[in-house]
């Protein structure tokens, strides 16, 4: 299964896109075995003052056709790293191809976008810049990777 980290705005060098490079380089070598991969970003651009709703259109045009849509959202559900591992297992072995794990902007994802999510993720009850969820997704999901190949990564 193929996993597409869909943010918006445009990351520039610096240490979160180098941690973001480093754990998806994980996640690609350790996910491989686990039927998990590739993994990439991809970003849309994160227009001034266009809205909510404009983003939301483009994010939708970054999705690929018939992915598992799921949202990084205050509102989501919390998970485990082990819950989302299994979660992402589940995925895999019921024959999706795509996951797209998306990232809004500084307001959030649009409630259109939010409603045809799939399944919807909060990092905890606090609200993270959304240039830092990009690596702690990817970081999860190489830690998932690693929970499904029984590496000592994740320790309880």
């Amino acid at each position: 299964m193929r996993l597409h980290i869909c943010a918006a705005g445009r990351l520039r060098s610096g240490p979160e896109k180098s941690l973001i490079d480093d754990y998806l380089t994980r996640f690609d070598r350790t996910g491989r075995a686990q039927g998990l991969g590739p993994a990439r970003v991809v970003e849309i651009e994160d227009k001034k003052n266009a809205g909510m709703a404009a983003e939301a259109a483009l994010l939708r045009k970054a999705l690929p056709k018939g992915a598992v849509i799921c949202t990084l959202d205050e509102r989501g559900k919390l998970l485990s790293s082990p819950d989302f591992a299994d979660k992402l297992a589940g995925w895999r072995d019921s024959g999706r191809q795509d996951l797209a794990l998306i990232i809004g902007g500084a307001d959030g994802i649009d409630p259109s976008l939010r409603a045809e999510a799939d399944f919807s993720i909060s990092l905890g009850k606090m609200v993270w810049p959304h240039m830092l969820v990009r690596v702690m997704v990817a970081e999860q999901i190489y830690r998932a990777a690693t929970i499904l190949a029984g590496s000592p990564y994740h320790r309880v």
